[in-house]
């Protein structure tokens, strides 16, 4: 098949290459057709070994107990290692281990890999089951110790032999070489051909064998974010969980980093994907409200249903997403600018306020600053934090077009709002004319953010903003 490979297969005490340990190793190195190097040991993990675990592999405490741990037995594997291709069925769950127990050991292991599952999906392609059972089954091998290293590693000897025996040793080595170049660390379930991915702007959708989506995520080249993605999976724990559940990738483009940004956002919230915590929609916002008359008490009111009407934009300070940690940043602006927590409703009491006996507090709590002045100074201390009023006076549009001139897209808000993409004027003017759903069409943080950073960003060019009188603000 190649002319040096090893084949390799661990037990180890769960799925995460991160935080689970390898408890057992067995290796059979092939040279010019010849095995020329069998070896296995059983591997001290340092820690108990989960009771499932050691039903399902026959691995015990017991067992592993006085086993050499696993920096003992890296030199051994390097050396089996050197110079050949790692194969493994779901190479990616071997590699991975291999990988972080390598660099606990002090070691960075760079090693080809191939793996056998996408070896037997191009060889077998009229087939519905790739795993170890299925083709043992298939082609009824025996083998002598199944979830042991060694057993599992002399089925693999088994199927390749046979594999030799059916599809001769060129075609087998032809379809090696085939995955060796593209790339053999892709997840052996995957059933989408990622060699047509673009390298344009656009949203990129992960789905494992459920409804809803493993994870959505964004960029400006496609291609080169999701194949980034099959690079940090031995790094990171919810990358290798990712790929071991991922079985498609849905793809859908648009005509510029905006577009991209917005529809990530909409599907996040729409979809809640399993693996994404960010721009999840967030129904509690709230804002700090300046009272008109600065002596009453409290100075500031915390809002959250006005929050939803930009038209109060200009008289909001803030967006936080509970009140504790609304009530935690105004007392740190409190401090910073000496302002008075009994007077912004922070502290409960009359009289002199603690501030004001620390020297933190310039007295409008006993009377020595005018009310006047210390609400002046409440809003200078808030400017920063004021929400911005829509500064048009309807609905705008602004215009990407995608670096190679092939699509253009134009993106519609309203008060903040995203009311949607419309790719020709046949979508604008419906867009234009649609009745908003509430759902659809109400205040989002993120939209508000995105959109502020776009119009207001001194770094690029200021956007092509489009009046749009076909419709008054809702």
């Amino acid at each position: 098949m190649l002319a040096s490979f090893v084949l390799l297969d661990l037990e180890t005490t769960g799925g995460n290459p991160v935080h689970d340990r390898i408890t057992e190793i067995a290796a059979l190195r092939v040279d010019h057709g010849r095995v020329s190097a069998r070896w296995q040991s059983l591997v001290d993990p340092e820690r108990p070994i989960p009771g499932f675990i050691q039903g399902l592999t026959g691995i015990t405490d017991a067992m592993v107990a006085g086993a050499p741990r696993f920096e003992q037995l890296s030199d051994k594997l390097l050396e089996l290692l050197d110079g050949a291709v790692l194969v493994a069925h779901n190479v990616r769950f071997d590699h991975g281990f291999l990988k972080n127990a390598m660099a606990r050991a002090g070691v960075d292991l760079r090693v080809r890999t191939l793996c056998t599952v996408r070896l037997s999906r191009r060889l077998e392609p009229h087939c519905s089951g790739h795993g170890l059972d299925a083709i043992q089954a298939r082609h009824g091998l025996v083998n002598p110790a199944r979830h042991r290293a060694m057993g599992d590693v002399l089925v693999l000897q088994a199927w390749l032999q046979r594999m030799t025996e059916l599809h001769g040793e060129q075609a087998l080595r032809e379809h090696a070489q085939a995955l060796l170049q593209a790339a053999a660390s892709l997840p052996p379930h995957l059933q989408t051909d990622l060699s047509q991915l673009p390298e344009g702007p656009g949203v990129y959708l992960f789905h494992g064998e459920g409804e809803i989506p493993l994870y959505v995520g964004k960029s400006v080249n496609l291609r080169r974010r999701v194949l980034s993605h099959f690079q940090a999976d031995h790094r990171e724990a919810r990358e290798m969980r990712i790929s071991q559940e991922l079985r498609r990738v849905e793809i859908r483009e648009t005509a510029g980093e905006l577009g991209a940004l917005l529809l990530e956002s909409r599907l996040v919230k729409q979809l809640q994907p399993l693996f994404n915590r960010k721009l999840r929609r967030d129904n509690r916002l709230c804002s700090w409200r300046m009272v008109d008359d600065p002596r009453e008490r409290p100075l500031l009111t915390l809002v959250r249903d006005e929050i939803l009407d930009p038209a109060r934009f200009g008289q909001l300070f803030g967006t936080y997403r509970s009140r504790r940690q609304a009530q935690d940043s105004l007392r740190m602006l409190a401090e910073q600018h000496g302002l008075c927590l009994r007077a912004l409703g922070l502290e409960s009491g009359r009289g002199r306020c603690f501030a004001h006996q620390l020297g933190r507090c310039r007295g409008v709590c006993c009377g020595e600053e005018t009310p006047q002045l210390h609400a002046a100074r409440v809003q200078a201390a808030l400017a920063a934090e004021r929400l911005r009023a829509w500064p048009y006076d309807g609905p705008v549009g602004l215009r990407e077009v995608a670096p190679d001139g092939q699509r253009s897209e134009v993106h519609v808000f309203d008060q903040w709002r995203h009311l949607g993409t419309a790719r020709d004027d046949a979508e604008l003017d419906e867009l234009l004319h649609a009745r908003p759903r509430d759902e659809a069409f109400g205040f989002d943080l993120d939209t508000y953010r995105l959109l502020l950073a776009h119009l207001c960003n001194p770094r690029r060019p200021p956007p092509e903003v489009l009046r749009l009188r076909g419709r008054q603000a809702a």
